[in-house]
């Protein structure tokens, strides 16, 4: 098959061989998948986010040293199945899944396994338990934004909202956005928003944000706090690049909650007695629940979660290099869909 591969620290398209589902698992025909920013930074810091996770405990068994095709935000069309299946979905099915698989050498992330290749090739293997088939009439590519749109929908579950608390969200990248979409599901307001790229600024209004602001014209703890007032605050820090913590910290108000949704794979210093001094609450968040994935799907295809607007490029197998680097320019797109049939 087709893929893109991460091989040396290099995004290069070859080809390669086709995967056979295991015992329980499914053969699928990757339909579209979305470029995650997880994905840019591991390209640079793939042996970084490996000692992390084991240091972190996780069963995280990527070889750095070996091909991974990434993408684990995918729909698929069901091919065929392996052993000892149930086989309740039918080929020709439409189907998203955690990105996860129980293979034999234990549980492996889809798209940060060398066993597993991601949605950035022709085929995957996922496990039939963990596939989830997509309502009818909901579009492909609309689908395939449910992994990333369930990211936002765990960090605002996370939050604990409480009735009158007012959000300010830092970043307004797919993560800041699939947050605001998450927020204005739950009713919060004013939902205030940050980011220097005036495309993602439209994005975030359109995703539900009552006000928008320019970090280079206003800080954004001043524009949260003439919207909001004397109202308990939840900053949600969704850029994930050292030093954006820090200043949160440094400028939040009183017992404010702050919720780290960004993904920075550097190290980081903060001041504790920022957090001291005011009484700060944080929390870190990772992924989301199969309730909450599966919760996100629902909301998507019926309305619920608008995505079409994030949707800003779509590339073949052959496009994926080209795309890491459009990517990389905040103003030029949101999210990338990898159509691997193209």
């Amino acid at each position: 098959m087709r893929a893109a591969v991460m091989r040396n620290a290099r995004l290069l398209v070859d080809t390669l061989p086709e995967p056979v589902p295991g015992p329980g698992e499914v053969l699928v025909r990757t339909l579209a998948c979305g470029i995650c920013g997880s994905d840019l930074h591991a390209l640079k810091h793939a042996p970084r986010m490996v000692e992390a996770a084991r240091e972190s405990g996780l069963p995280f068994t990527l070889d750095v040293t070996r091909d991974v095709v990434m993408g684990h935000e995918f729909c698929a069309e069901v091919l065929d199945f392996g052993p000892h299946t149930e086989r309740a979905l039918k080929p020709g099915a439409r189907v998203v899944s955690l990105p996860l698989a129980a293979g034999a050498s234990g549980v492996q992330a889809i798209g940060y396994s060398n066993d597993y290749p991601g949605g950035y090739g022709e085929l995957m293997v996922l496990s039939e338990l963990l596939a989830l088939e997509v309502p009818n009439g909901l579009a492909t590519e609309h689908a395939a934004l449910t992994e990333p749109m369930a990211v936002g929908v765990h960090a605002v579950a996370k939050a604990r909202l409480e009735p009158g608390d007012a959000p300010l969200v830092v970043g307004c990248g797919p993560v800041g956005l699939a947050v605001i979409a998450a927020l204005a599901l739950r009713g919060a307001e004013p939902i205030v928003a940050a980011d220097f790229s005036p495309a993602r600024r439209v994005l975030a209004a359109r995703m539900g944000a009552h006000v928008v602001v320019d970090p280079a014209r206003q800080r954004p703890i001043d524009a949260w706090q003439a919207a909001a007032g004397a109202r308990p605050a939840v900053l949600f820090e969704c850029v994930g690049v050292p030093g954006l913590l820090h200043q949160l910290m440094r400028d939040a108000p009183r017992e404010a909650r702050l919720v780290v949704a960004g993904v920075c794979m550097e190290d980081d210093r903060i001041r504790p007695m920022h957090g001291i001094n005011k009484e700060l609450s944080l929390q870190f968040v990772l992924g989301y629940t199969p309730e909450e994935f599966a919760g996100t799907l629902a909301d998507i295809a019926e309305g619920r979660i608008p995505v079409a607007p994030l949707v800003t490029g779509r590339v073949g197998v052959n496009g994926v290099p080209g795309a890491f680097e459009a990517l990389a320019r905040p103003d030029a797109h949101a999210k990338i869909l990898v159509e691997p049939w193209r």
